[in-house]
């Protein structure tokens, strides 16, 4: 418990980082367990309206694997994944649209206008603000690829003072609903924002070395030392589309990219507010 003067020092720390990014939009992932977990959620939120009152813009986009993988499973509705991919059939993407428009978007809309915060929810069909394509050959597969990113709205609702909660569904010229990767729309959202930051919300610390060892966290890295790290093999599997994701933003005017872990009390202003940070930091 931190007595009086231990409080005023950590307001006292974090007031240079709140004048630094103080008007600056921050575009932040959400997904994996913190979104399952009622307590890290409601922390979440709580992280995301403090950064809110303190003068930073910030925008949520979420996911919502697990959610529709039991979705799925009570209409009896196979999951499949090709490298990690969910396959999504015609029937399977009605499921994805109605969990993650329907129930996911307006859960964490409610618990943020709940707490006080103003929030509104989207999907990429709104304002047109996620154009797609298919992304695969099959034509009964509905993953889609983003072709364009309209943020007009967004930046209405910004200007506002609003805080936009965006669901990874986008939709084609002809109204086709596809399921998009929430890092990759997060990404392309960051990047047509000119985010000051880009923030992913994961089950794990960062960048490891080695996984079974904290100290080994890698704190910060540009692109160059990303690309080592990948043909050392420390930089694998499941974390190369989300560092490519935070690679591409920088290219293309983000300022810094984070993968943290959400599991963590308060990640976001712990990332964000502090000095030494709790992930890795993408320059």
């Amino acid at each position: 418990m931190l007595n009086n003067f231990e409080r005023v020092k950590v307001l006292s720390e974090a007031l240079p980082f709140i004048q630094k990014f103080a008007g600056r939009t921050i575009v932040i992932k959400y997904g994996g367990s913190a979104m399952q977990n009622q307590v890290l959620k409601n922390k979440v939120i709580e992280d995301i309206l403090f950064l809110s009152y303190i003068g930073l813009s910030p925008v949520l986009v979420h996911g919502g694997g697990p959610i529709i993988n039991s979705w799925l499973n009570r209409l009896n509705i196979e999951s499949k994944f090709d490298k990690g991919v969910r396959v999504t059939s015609l029937e399977a993407m009605e499921v994805v649209e109605m969990v993650l428009v329907g129930k996911v978007n307006q859960e964490l809309v409610g618990l943020i206008n709940k707490k006080k915060g103003k929030a509104i929810g989207l999907s990429g069909k709104d304002a047109r603000l996620i154009m797609a394509s298919q992304f695969f050959q099959s034509s009964g597969n509905f993953v889609g690829k983003i072709d364009s990113v309209n943020v007009d709205i967004l930046k209405l609702l910004i200007k506002e003072g609003y805080i936009p909660v965006i669901t990874s569904v986008a939709t084609s010229l002809e109204g086709q609903a596809y399921n998009i990767n929430a890092d990759t729309v997060a990404g392309r959202i960051a990047e047509a924002l000119s985010a000051e930051k880009l923030i992913l919300l994961t089950d794990t610390s960062g960048i490891m070395r080695d996984i079974n060892n904290p100290t080994t966290l890698v704190k910060l890295a540009n692109s160059f030392q990303v690309d080592l790290l990948k043909k050392q093999k420390i930089i694998s599997g499941g974390m190369i589309p989300k560092v490519d994701c935070c690679i591409q933003a920088i290219r293309n005017g983000v300022k810094s990219a984070h993968i943290i872990d959400g599991r963590v009390d308060h990640a976001l202003l712990l990332e964000i507010l502090t000095k030494e940070g709790i992930g890795s930091m993408l320059i």
